[in-house]
Parts: structure tokens; sequence; C-alpha cells
């Protein structure tokens, strides 16, 4: 791409894959012509903050899981994801564990039974932290989007929530909507 930004698109990551299909990142980056890895920082328990409770519908410090990963293209870092699950959906699964999960999360969410059918996201611009700044290395007068998306069941549960900062300048997201 000739200005350097990576255009993306919400689908594929919502999409459940058939056995023997790789994740949806590094599909896409393959697609590109590129190299998709990530790097699972943390994975486990942890008690849910205002956003991710309100995200998920549970309560402020409620048990919920997460996986944080370090989202890298050819090796750099390109985005920061923290994925969470509500505790009846996520515990003793491999979604508490740090290992890479065959045809991702989504992949596993349906075969344990909640498929997403219904995802809100909301999209802000703003400053990195000193934290997020440092890991996708970027200068100090570069902002970031930050993209907060929650999936819903059948039921209209709440299955998992992410929250995805990405530099800005690298970036364009791309929404289509099918109505009717």
């Amino acid at each position: 791409m000739s200005d350097n930004r990576w255009v993306s698109a919400s689908m594929p990551y919502l999409t459940p894959k058939e056995p023997g299909q790789g994740d949806a990142w590094s599909d896409e980056a393959a697609a590109r012509g590129g190299k998709g890895g990530q790097r699972i920082v943390h994975a486990g328990e942890v008690g849910a903050s205002g956003e991710v409770a309100g995200l998920l519908g549970v309560e402020v410090g409620e048990v919920v899981v997460v996986r944080r990963r370090v989202i890298e293209l050819d090796g750099v870092p390109c985005e920061l994801t923290d994925t969470y699950y509500p505790a009846a959906i996520a515990l003793g699964t491999r979604l508490a564990e740090r290992g890479k999960i065959p045809g991702g999360a989504v992949t596993l969410l349906a075969e344990l039974g909640h498929r997403g059918v219904r995802v809100r996201e909301d999209v802000t611009a703003g400053m990195p932290s000193s934290e997020e700044r440092e890991v996708l290395q970027l200068a100090p007068e570069e902002p970031v989007l930050r993209l907060s998306r929650v999936t819903f069941d059948d039921g209209d549960r709440a299955v998992q929530a992410d929250l995805i900062v990405m530099p800005a300048h690298r970036q364009r997201l791309r929404y289509e909507i099918r109505v009717g």
C-alpha cells in the first residue's frame, strides 16, 4: 500500500475456522505478503475492570479470563490486544492458557457452544500510555486508535470482549454492513 496504512476488516476475526486452517491474523498478513505473529504475554484470571465489566455484563472485580497479546507483523509490534472472557466460559479451557489456540479463540469458543452472532465495536483515538508507546515503538507525538469490541452469542450473552490499541498512522479500519 502506497500510504503504509494497513486496511483491516473485522469479519475474519469473528468467523470460526475449519479444522486445519490457520488463525485470522496469520492469514491476513500472509495475503498481504507479510508474516503475522503474536506473543501471548499473559493468560489467566484477573478481576474485571469497570470497562471490562461493562462490556461483559459482569460485576467490577468479578473474575474473568484475559489473554494479553502483542500482535506483530514481520516481527514488529503493530497492535496490543487484551481479550477477556467470562470465567464460566473460559476457566479450564485453552483460553486461560498461554499457548496458541489452533484456528484461534473464536473457533474454540464455537466448539465450546458459544458462537458469536452479534458484535458491537467502538473506536476512539488518543495518546498512548508510556507503556503502549514503548511496546508499539511510537514517537511521543504519535496517537493510537483504541478499538473496543464485544461479541454476543445467540442468547445475547457477551462471550468475548477485546480491547485493542494500534498506531493510528498505520491503520485504516473498514466496516462493511449488510442490511436486510
